[in-house]
């Protein structure tokens, strides 16, 4: 970015600044899809975006600009990205825009992410992975199809009915990784690793083999995301309790242990997350 080109500002304050589109899934896919978003800046402002950690699994596939993407980190003079698939990173990942971006963008959940790419998740896990490399020939179709269409609800549902196709293919999860995974989601983050081994009759280091090639990190860092991010959510609420509450309710050793998950995830204090 030449110095000076652009000025640093929010993300609240260039909302009316772009197009944006967003909507569910079709019910068909409501287990392999969280949301499908259309995206394009209309003015040239620079902006940065700090996203904490979640259990999103980003495809974004770009008409415009790249992105400047660091994880856990501020982005670097080469770390520009387009059209990429991102796997789960324990951490916050922190974008810059330059206010010429245009990009659709699905976010699966990890086992609808590892049924539709058919790679393991590990290879994705804490990196960008270029869109060729993940879908090849038939990817850089897509994308030219999704280009020459204008309207974003059309070019939504081309890319679902991309999505529903390749899945027609593709072998089922495993149903150990899929009930373990529902476990830890079911309980905040807070069922024994060990617990859920021994119901599976796992050992626990198979289980985390399993989860890395299934999920692409293992499940304490899954449990330690889904814990981190109920948190998060609590302390929005109007009428949360105080912040050691807070912290004994979603399984912290103490408020201390809750502000370090915080910053390690998403960059910010519970209070300044906010």
């Amino acid at each position: 970015m030449a110095s000076g080109q652009f000025c640093e500002t929010s993300a609240e304050a260039v909302q009316a600044q772009f197009e944006f589109v967003r909507r569910g899934p079709s019910p068909i896919l409501a287990s392999i899809v969280t949301e499908l978003i259309g995206f394009r800046e209309l003015v040239p402002v620079y902006v940065r975006q700090t996203e904490a950690a979640s259990l999103d699994v980003p495809l974004v596939i770009s008409f415009g600009e790249p992105f400047s993407i660091g994880l856990s980190r501020a982005p670097g003079d080469n770390d520009r990205f387009d059209s990429f698939a991102a796997g789960i990173h324990a951490g916050p990942a922190v974008i810059d825009s330059f206010g010429r971006s245009c990009c659709i963008q699905v976010n699966f959940t990890p086992l609808g992410a590892r049924r539709f790419f058919s790679l393991p998740m590990s290879e994705l896990a804490d990196r960008m992975v270029p869109f060729d490399e993940v879908l090849g020939a038939a990817g850089r179709q897509l994308r030219e199809r999704l280009g020459q269409e204008a309207d974003w609800h059309r070019r939504l549902d081309i890319l679902e009915g991309y999505i529903i196709e390749r899945l027609a293919k593709m072998p089922a999860i495993s149903s150990e990784i899929s009930w373990a995974l529902e476990k830890i989601m079911a309980s905040g983050g807070r069922s024994r690793i060990s617990s859920i081994a021994t119901e599976i009759g796992w050992s626990r280091k198979h289980l985390a083999s399993r989860f890395a090639d299934q999920v692409g990190v293992g499940p304490k860092a899954i449990a330690r995301i889904i814990r981190f991010n109920r948190a998060a959510n609590l302390a929005k609420q109007p009428n949360r309790t105080g912040w050691a509450d807070l912290a004994a309710e979603c399984g912290y050793a103490d408020q201390a242990h809750m502000v370090r998950d915080f910053r390690e995830l998403a960059g910010a204090t519970p209070t300044g997350l906010g």
